[in-house]
């Protein structure tokens, strides 16, 4: 996988297996015990893992401890047999969270995982300082059932799921295609070296089945019967071309909590990943955000 100049791999053990991460630790960084903790986690999607924040993580690496884990199911990190629900990833980066660190960390997050970081500190606010969200949606928010969706269903077939993974996902073109239509505003922006990083995570053995269990639905909820307990400071960005969840959404979510949510930065002419679209403006917003929010 890719690994930053000055980054190690590391890994803790999780009820659903070993979780792998990246963390600075070499030259050219200076000794960062007593720093605080940035963990950065990755969304869902055909061959995601901690790649999506790498351009931006390294930004942060000469003041804070980086974190940046590969989930459960992707990346590098354990890929076990398994129908995926809510609850694997609620208790899996709960208990990562507590092995790496032992206070109160910042995340910053994105999509699907976004939503999920939000019942995770409504559910444990003492895991968490501090929220930095891209798009955070449960993707069956105000009552809308992804799950009912013509594609869902179609990826809900027995053997045919299987199919269409191998041959529309965990390809070059499929990748591509995928970024181009779900994650970027401009596709003039997917470089090679994305597309590569996308597909060597896609085509680790048992990929398939956290990915499938995405698209299915199995991981979707709806975010703002949620959202209204979240007590942690928490900011949110949303590109204003994200696909299925467009800054609407998001702008409806903020307005029921804004005691918590202080920051609603919408950018326009990014899609769903600002952070691998337009690093260096997601690096200056994070950079923004973490003082108003200590």
């Amino acid at each position: 996988m890719f690994q930053p100049l000055g980054f190690e791999q590391k890994s803790v053990l999780t009820s659903l297996g070993r979780m792998v991460y990246y963390t600075n630790t070499g030259v050219p960084w200076s000794d960062l015990a007593q720093a605080e903790t940035l963990v950065f986690l990755h969304g869902f999607g055909g061959g995601s893992s901690a790649y999506e924040w790498s351009k931006v993580y390294p930004a942060f690496a000469s003041e804070y401890k980086i974190i940046a884990p590969d989930l459960i199911g992707w990346g590098e990190s354990e890929h076990i047999e398994r129908n995926y629900q809510i609850e694997d990833y609620l208790t899996t980066i709960g208990e990562f969270l507590t092995q790496i660190s032992s206070i109160p960390v910042t995340v910053v997050a994105s999509s699907l995982t976004a939503a999920f970081i939000i019942r995770l500190a409504i559910a444990r606010p003492e895991l968490f300082k501090s929220l930095i969200l891209t798009t955070p949606a449960g993707l069956s928010d105000f009552g809308n059932d992804y799950s009912r969706s013509f594609f869902a269903q179609l990826i809900s077939t027995p053997i045919l799921d299987r199919i269409l993974y191998s041959t529309g996902v965990a390809t070059a073109n499929g990748i591509r295609s995928f970024l181009e239509q779900r994650q970027f505003a401009r596709p003039s922006r997917i470089s090679e070296e994305i597309v590569d990083a996308y597909l060597e995570s896609a085509k680790q053995p048992n990929a398939e089945f956290a990915a499938l269990s995405f698209v299915r639905g199995d991981l979707c909820f709806d975010l703002s019967t949620y959202i209204g307990q979240l007590t942690t400071p928490t900011a949110i960005i949303w590109g204003q071309k994200s696909q299925f969840t467009g800054p609407e959404i998001g702008q409806r979510l903020a307005a029921i909590n804004p005691q918590a949510i202080k920051v609603f930065q919408q950018l326009e002419d990014v899609g769903l990943t600002p952070q691998l679209e337009l690093p260096a403006v997601t690096i200056g917003l994070i950079r923004r955000f973490l003082p108003l929010l200590a």
